[in-house]
């Protein structure tokens, strides 16, 4: 077998090119010679578009984020609800408070009978269970409720209580009136809410105030009411 020789040169080598031009001249240049006169480079032409580069993209999967279940309600050992009521007096209407008529030469402008007590009560049970309001419950746009007696919607708020597995502990109601004096009524006020509420009398209570003739409470033109209920678990 041949051996080929290896020239290694440091300094400048001479080139024979096809052309008439001058030898190039290479910095340096290591020959391995193979019986030939010369060496002969041939340039390679440059690709006219870049070498393709490929990049596997690497596959991101994301784990779909899982829907919660939904949180049950919380169970309290007991709920505070507080409601509040006031109407205007006109002569012509009856004046009810609790489900009784009381004497008066003017009652409660409204769409139904107007008890002002009832709708109190009502608002402060339906506030203690997180419920919309008497308003909303029982509006006054809807004809079906034109003159009806307040205690349809005491009797739908109890239904509502007892449904979400509440008693009444107790409640407090304050009215406010200038005429007439409640104190010969009180005691028929508070037995009719007591058989409302379906509740023990020692766990109701009542109380009446003047508004000391001051702004439309005080001038007899109007009348309100104040209430708060604690409701206990079953």
């Amino acid at each position: 077998m041949a051996m080929a020789n290896s020239l290694c040169y440091a300094g400048p080598f001479p080139i024979k090119t096809l052309s008439k031009q001058s030898p190039l001249q290479l910095p340096g240049a290591c020959v391995v010679r193979r019986s030939l006169p010369y060496l002969k480079f041939v340039s390679r032409p440059a690709s006219s578009s870049p070498p393709a580069v490929v990049v596997a993209a690497a596959s991101i999967v994301e784990a779909e984020p899982q829907e919660k279940a939904p949180t049950p309600p919380k169970v309290l050992p007991f709920r505070v609800g507080h409601g509040f009521d006031l109407h205007r007096l006109e002569p012509g209407y009856p004046l009810i408070i609790g489900g009784i008529n009381i004497p008066h030469d003017r009652g409660c402008e409204a769409h139904s009978d107007g008890d002002v007590l009832l709708h109190c009560v009502v608002d402060a049970i339906l506030g203690a269970l997180g419920l919309p309001d008497i308003g909303q419950i029982f509006p006054d746009t809807d004809p079906k409720w034109k003159g009806a007696p307040s205690s349809v919607f005491m009797k739908e708020a109890v239904r509502l209580m007892h449904e979400a597995g509440y008693e009444l502990g107790n409640l407090d109601s304050t009215l406010i009136l200038q005429r007439p004096k409640l104190s010969p009524h009180k005691e028929a006020i508070r037995a009719n809410l007591c058989e409302l509420l379906g509740a023990d009398p020692a766990v109701v209570n009542l109380k009446a105030k003047t508004h000391e003739k001051v702004d439309s409470l005080g001038e007899n033109r109007s009348i309100a009411a104040h209430t708060v209920v604690l409701l206990v678990r079953k």
